[in-house]
């Protein structure tokens, strides 16, 4: 299999062009979940049906705590439940399975479904055992070989501990101790070479997605959370590179200060980065984490932006964000090595530089000619950056997003009443939703689509709807709940309607976002 390399944007990040915010997962199928095959393959002839020329995606790693795709065993796999079974049918790995499985439509029961697919996998890889191994088999073995053994051999040894941290592990293991990883190497080869061969499986399947995006006219954005889970492969492997006492616990962790989101702040309780250490090593763990990320997308959303410039160290015995306090990274210095290392001029990179942000940090974003992001929803409240997300305010270099996955939808934000447990009071709601008609000259049941309309005619190069805005769906469609841990990351959609895409197409034609107006 030729290993895939650093490929320019379909269209470069100064043109006028929109898109759909959709996490594979949230797609129809059979199987519990959307995946790359067949609900990829509907969603991207309605993307064209509605003249969409981007696709951003969540993080695609295989998802850990909260079921949360911003806390994922590896920052380089793949996550499996993203493998299209139908796909193995059709490729002799697999018989059709007869029953089928009997999961949800409307959600995602990720123990369900990921019970159900791994019972699959398994079933493929004994069938692979008994073949002659195919030669892309051991060429992707050695091209990634400097994640994916780690990977696998964390992954076999998690399912030998019952899904245990790795913390819990016997100290041995926990502390990679030669002997001890080469006794369960012996005594284990196929539970770990079962996991290189779906991250082979995946990274074969995402590569055809990947041909068929480009063949539509589609750029696949992907997300980059800066911050790994604690519980990762990563941090198993390379503790060295981060704040851990000697039995690998954080001694600090990440999160933000109290915000929009939520009056204690955001403990998210990542380990954070030695920067000291990473500056010795020429960054070379971000850059081989960059280098991979943009084989699998065109371009790369960094989450949470501000930490490039500085980050909210949090005490890990504290029990919220309140108390915790800034400390400063080398973003020039990381951003400089990665612009010589991927042999770019401009970075394919979109700042989320939303929060507590401040002059240094639109001087990182800007002396980078990246994109900043723009939310609508924030632009009629308190938000400190409410006047920069008003249409009339937007800049040519930004991307505008109706809302995000941590965003309520519009339908939802509209009708939300405000109260306890909600982000804004009883009066704030009234307040907002009053100014948001005004301001966009419109009535609740015309509110979404002239918000969407709105962005689309704005001079913002890139505007981008989360489907269930599209689709006009209320709260219960939300994807996130910051600060929560039950019900996130599980809605799917039904369907794909014809009639949103044709309604979708004719807006973006007249807003000349369209592939023949560019």
């Amino acid at each position: 299999m030729r290993a895939p390399g650093l490929r320019a944007p379909t269209f470069p990040l100064d043109r006028r062009a929109s898109g759909i915010l959709l996490h594979p997962t949230s797609l129809p199928g059979p199987h519990g979940c959307g995946d790359v095959g067949r609900p990829a393959d509907a969603f991207l002839d309605w993307l064209k049906r509605a003249r969409q020329s981007i696709w951003q995606m969540l993080p695609i790693g295989p998802v850990g705590f909260g079921n949360s795709p911003y806390s994922t065993h590896s920052s380089f796999a793949g996550n499996t439940l993203l493998i299209s079974l139908e796909r193995l049918e059709e490729e002799g790995w697999l018989d059709p399975e007869d029953p089928p499985a009997r999961l949800p439509r409307g959600r995602v029961d990720y123990a369900a479904t990921a019970r159900h697919r791994r019972r699959r996998l398994l079933r493929a890889y004994a069938r692979f055992r008994n073949q002659r191994r195919p030669p892309d088999f051991e060429d992707f073995l050695e091209r990634e070989r400097s994640w994916l053994d780690d990977f696998a051999l964390y992954s076999a040894i998690k399912d030998h501990h019952r899904g245990q941290a790795w913390v819990r592990w016997p100290e041995e293991l926990r502390r990679r101790d030669p002997a001890a990883l080469g006794a369960f190497r012996r005594a284990e080869p196929e539970a770990i070479e079962f996991h290189a061969f779906c991250q082979w499986i995946f990274d074969r399947q995402w590569e055809d997605l990947r041909t068929r995006c480009a063949d539509a006219g589609v750029t696949l954005v992907g997300d980059l959370p800066i911050f790994l889970a604690h519980d990762s492969a990563d941090v198993w492997a390379h503790p060295e590179l981060f704040f851990l006492d000697g039995d690998g616990m954080p001694t600090v962790v990440a999160g933000v200060p109290p915000d929009y989101f939520s009056r204690t702040g955001q403990r998210w309780g990542n380990p954070l980065y030695r920067w000291d250490v990473l500056q010795q090593t020429g960054f070379s763990f971000w850059v081989e984490r960059m280098r991979h990320a943009l084989r699998r997308f065109d371009l790369l959303r960094l989450d949470h932006f501000i930490g490039f410039v500085r980050y909210w160290e949090i005490p890990a015995t504290a029990e919220t964000a309140a108390d915790g306090i800034w400390r400063p990274v080398p973003g020039y210095e990381l951003f400089d090595t990665l612009r010589r290392a991927l042999g770019v001029s401009r970075l394919p990179f979109i700042a989320e530089d939303l929060g507590e942000v401040s002059e240094d940090v639109f001087a990182l974003r800007d002396a980078y000619e990246l994109p900043g992001i723009r939310v609508l929803q924030f632009a009629f409240g308190d938000d400190p950056q409410a006047d920069s997300f008003k249409p009339h305010n937007y800049v040519q270099r930004a991307v505008v997003y109706t809302g995000t996955h941590d965003n309520d939808t519009l339908l939802g934000w509209l009708r939300d009443p405000g109260g306890e447990g909600r982000p804004r009071t009883p009066e704030q709601a009234e307040r907002e939703r009053s100014f948001a008609l005004r301001y966009l000259g419109t009535t609740p049941g015309r509110f979404v689509w002239d918000a969407i309309r709105a962005t689309l005619m704005s001079v913002a190069n890139f505007t981008i709807f989360p489907l269930q805005d599209v689709l006009e769906l209320g709260s219960a469609a939300r994807m996130n709940r910051p600060g929560t841990l039950a019900g996130n990351w599980e809605w799917r959609t039904r369907d794909l309607p014809p009639e949103r895409a044709e309604r979708l197409a004719e807006l973006t034609e007249l807003y000349d976002r369209t592939e023949d107006r560019r």
